[in-house]
């Protein structure tokens, strides 16, 4: 359902999350069979022009879902108290991550022994197997991490009692907007975790506070719909010199996200997704409803299904790798939908996977009071 603030419904925040959802479905398509260098669970390369998804997307899709995540804690955070707050997180990002690592990690561990071998030859019980396996943990880390800069959030809260900050942030101008690349890209250098490359803590945290603190003003926004135009073409040129830049090189690496390329690429496709949203997909209809009703759950559920079905049918099937490629699209999202769909009506099953305050039949609230995965 929308964002909700003042009385007005944001609609855009909603799609702009269940559009990055499916992005990241198609992103991965293109990861498990990439050639630039980045581990997957498969290790087997595809058609190597498909990285120019990889190098497109992967930049800035994660920082746009944390930002927008920081919008929404702004707006839930005027709904309920701070112990409130926590409580929620808790059961619907920090129970997910567990439920999923759980409950569908395990397969991407699975998948993976059948190319290496974990255990060198040894025999080990199944147990332990499954325990090794579950530490595949996939795309579950964005909400582990999302729960952390949550409590980040509620130690600033504490230190600036009367919002000062805040107020301060809703002044910022189209040059300031843009000026942030700055310290976005500086970010990128901060609490990055040596060995789970996924864990960029600064980057991560910081948009995440900049989306409560920044973002979360109307007038604020309104400045970036205002040039949602020259900053979708800015952004569309970085993101082709950013393709060409680093084409053939390993784009998780340092050296390509840390890069003041990539930085100010991200940034301003962030910006310009911010002002096209307001511009162009701020309205609701049956498909947009029943897409944001099921983001979450096509997040929590698509990867460890789609990296399982890419698997058998590289093994079994053995089909052209185009071919591949085409089938495990619609596979990904049919796959993950029918799962979700299943398993949402299964009690104690639903409230692991997807969180509490999840039922089958209850309308979904308002959508700033639930984690934007």
């Amino acid at each position: 359902m929308p964002e909700e603030r003042a009385g007005e419904r944001r609609y855009f925040l909603d799609n702009i999350r269940s559009a990055a959802i499916v992005l990241v479905v198609v992103y991965h398509i293109a990861y498990i069979f990439n050639s630039a260098g980045v581990v997957s669970n498969i290790p087997v390369r595809g058609i190597r022009e498909a990285d120019a998804i990889c190098y497109f997307v992967y930049p800035w899709i994660m920082c746009l879902m944390f930002l927008v995540a920081g919008i929404s804690a702004r707006y839930s955070l005027q709904k309920r108290g701070e112990k409130h707050f926590l409580r929620e997180r808790l059961g619907k990002l920090v129970l997910p991550f567990f439920g999923g690592v759980f409950l569908l990690g395990w397969l991407n561990g699975w998948v993976t022994s059948r190319y290496v071998d974990f255990f060198g030859g040894r025999e080990v019980s199944p147990v332990v197997k499954y325990l090794f396996y579950s530490l595949n943990i996939g795309p579950q880390w964005f909400l582990l991490e999302l729960f952390l800069g949550s409590v980040l959030l509620l130690l600033m809260r504490r230190l600036d009692r009367k919002d000062r900050l805040w107020a301060l942030a809703g002044r910022a101008g189209m040059p300031l907007l843009l000026s942030l690349a700055l310290p976005v890209w500086a970010s990128s250098y901060v609490l990055n975790t040596p060995l789970v490359i996924v864990f960029r803590n600064g980057i991560y945290w910081f948009v995440f506070l900049l989306g409560y603190y920044v973002f979360s003003h109307d007038a604020v926004l309104e400045k970036t719909k205002r040039y949602a135009l020259p900053l979708l073409a800015a952004a569309l040129v970085l993101g082709c010199v950013e393709v060409w830049y680093f084409f053939g090189k390993d784009y998780a690496s340092d050296a390509c996200l840390k890069h003041p390329l990539t930085n100010l690429y991200l940034w301003t496709m962030i910006l310009a997704i911010l002002g096209c949203g307001q511009k162009y997909f701020d309205f609701s209809n049956a498909f947009t409803k029943n897409l944001n009703k099921r983001s979450f759950g096509i997040y929590v559920c698509h990867y460890p299904l789609q990296v399982t079905a890419a698997y058998f049918i590289l093994t079994y099937l053995k089909p052209p790798m185009a071919a591949l490629y085409l089938l495990l699209l619609p596979i990904s999202f049919g796959a993950a939908f029918f799962f979700y769909e299943i398993t949402v009506r299964i009690p104690v099953i639903r409230t692991l996977l997807y969180g509490t305050g999840q039922s089958f039949y209850k309308k979904p609230g308002v959508i700033s009071e639930k984690p934007s995965p």
